[in-house]
């Protein structure tokens, strides 16, 4: 009888990493290489035509995260598919990412990593169908079960944490709102101040006297303006103000 083969892929822009899990792969022959990425548009495309079975990613890849490209795919991910992040920084949620579906590899890694990532993902083949789903592994990325109790102009709504990329303050109205992945914006009561907000979750960050952001959704911070991850990356101008830089980085080093 045959012995059963899988089939990996890597998407990373370091051509010496990629050569790296290339000779650790080839202690596995079960495994084949079926292709590699060097960009994240590249690497949609070859995980769409290659649907692998275990997908080696990197973490941080020009133009987009690898956080940012597995939500890009997640409604398009119907195949049994085991994601192992591979990344030289230790911010990235590590933790989180071994309580969910997602593993990691810490760049440079060991045999002896290696080998245990190896071991989790047969293990993982051997269970057979999808137990999870892409959607709900980055949920459960997300701190998605959080939730908090908001006041609004009616009375009271329930949000998740993952709901909501940022709050923004209108002095005409002097309120604040919270913008949330769907589109929709909700007024917060007038009494409600900015403490109020933060007090809802660690992971909102006020970085001006009108602007709190849920570092959850931080992409990057070029000079003093945060950009965030999709379906918040069209919110424009969120600078951090002189008033607010030295707590933002102090929470920054925190994650």
């Amino acid at each position: 009888m045959a012995e059963k083969t899988y089939k990996a892929v890597v998407v990373d822009d370091e051509p010496l990493c990629i050569a790296n899990l290339r000779t650790s792969l080839d202690y596995y022959p079960e495994i084949t290489l079926d292709g590699e990425a060097l960009t994240a548009k590249d690497g949609i495309k070859l995980i769409l035509s290659a649907k692998p079975d275990l997908l080696f990613l990197d973490v941080e890849l020009p133009g987009m995260s690898g956080i940012e490209l597995m939500q890009e795919l997640q409604h398009r991910i119907n195949w049994s598919m085991q994601v192992v992040f591979y990344t030289s920084h230790q911010k990235y949620w590590l933790d989180a990412l071994r309580q969910s579906a997602f593993d990691y590899l810490l760049k440079p890694y060991t045999p002896e990593e290696f080998s245990t990532i190896m071991k989790r993902f047969f293990e993982f083949a051997e269970r057979g169908a999808v137990t999870w789903t892409i959607e709900k592994a980055l949920s459960d990325l997300l701190p998605s079960n959080q939730s908090f109790m908001v006041p609004d102009i009616t009375g009271y709504q329930i949000l998740r944490v993952n709901e909501v990329g940022c709050f923004i303050y209108s002095k005409p109205k002097r309120q604040w709102s919270a913008l949330l992945a769907n589109g929709k914006q909700i007024a917060l009561g007038r009494s409600s101040k900015s403490e109020h907000v933060l007090s809802f979750s660690s992971y909102f960050v006020q970085i001006n006297r009108h602007q709190i952001v849920n570092i959850n959704y931080l992409c990057s911070i070029k000079g003093k303006t945060c950009y965030l991850i999709p379906p918040f990356d069209a919110i424009k101008d969120l600078n951090i103000s002189r008033n607010f830089q030295s707590q933002v980085q102090e929470r920054l080093r925190l994650i």
